[in-house]
């Protein structure tokens, strides 16, 4: 991301990050983030952070194996179980930029730990014409958890990925835009659906080595840009503390029947 020191981690039980980071059997890992998260909740000091692994195209990342499936079982029980992953996220965010948490489409407790955890929510919708309960359940989400857990919660942006030339594609993308833009910050990136982004999930490397002239390392380019203006929007308006609402921060005010008028044909994926 343009020089600036970036940490992932893998927040999704299936591993799928994990796994095309180049571990492959990620449930044979020692340490994950359900080992650090255990630690959280075992009121164990986090330390020198050894769970965190360096990837050879120059981020960080932390990946997950099956012991996170336990986890997220166990914080039915747990004291401010919304939050353990806030506290680890807050314990190693010092040493980077940015922090993305990838996490998987259901709404269950660890996204709602993600979420807790988080300054912006970045939404890839699928561009094709599907049923809007996901996304309505995920925005009535977020605006639960900005009222009861995390007020700096916002919608960073909208996304659309797996569009292709077709003509049945290029009107969802248009009508996405024109229904989500007047409520909802929808970024201009559009990734495409393409055969080279379909083989990175076995060739262990980015689409940017994998494909670097290609259109679909290209939409990526744009949308890392758009996500570090939006990175750098927060942190002007942190140093003016100037106060500010944008299209996201009102939909959040609305009712979630509100919501689910404003939001249709959509679906959220991965």
């Amino acid at each position: 991301m343009s020089g600036k020191k970036v940490l992932l981690i893998d927040v999704d039980p299936q591993g799928d990050l994990t796994k095309m980071l180049g571990l492959r059997k990620p449930h044979e890992l020692p340490l994950s983030l359900g080992t650090a998260m255990n630690d959280v909740i075992a009121g164990i000091p986090l330390g020198k952070h050894p769970e965190i692994r360096h990837h050879h195209e120059g981020f960080d990342f932390v990946p997950e194996n099956r012991v996170l499936s336990a986890v997220e079982v166990g914080l039915v029980n747990v004291m401010s179980r919304e939050t353990v992953l806030r506290q680890y996220v807050d314990n190693v965010k010092q040493n980077y930029d940015y922090v993305l948490l990838d996490c998987r489409p259901s709404l269950g407790m660890l996204v709602i730990n993600a979420l807790s955890a988080s300054d912006y929510v970045l939404v890839p919708v699928q561009a094709d014409y599907l049923a809007a309960e996901d996304m309505t359940e995920l925005l009535g989400t977020v605006q639960s958890i900005k009222r009861q857990i995390n007020p700096k919660l916002k919608i960073g942006g909208v996304f659309l990925t797996m569009a292709n030339e077709t003509n049945f594609r290029r009107d969802t993308v248009t009508a996405v835009k024109e229904n989500f833009g007047k409520h909802l910050p929808v970024l201009q990136a559009v990734i495409p659906a393409t055969v080279r982004l379909a083989e990175i999930s076995t060739a262990d490397k980015s689409i940017f080595r994998h494909e670097p002239q290609g259109k679909a390392a290209a939409a990526y380019h744009g949308l890392v840009k758009e996500v570090l203006e939006i990175g750098e929007k927060q942190r002007g308006r942190s140093k003016l503390r100037t106060p500010y609402a944008s299209n996201a921060e009102l939909i959040e005010q609305k009712s979630p029947e509100a919501v689910k008028n404003i939001v249709t044909k959509t679906m959220i994926i991965e």
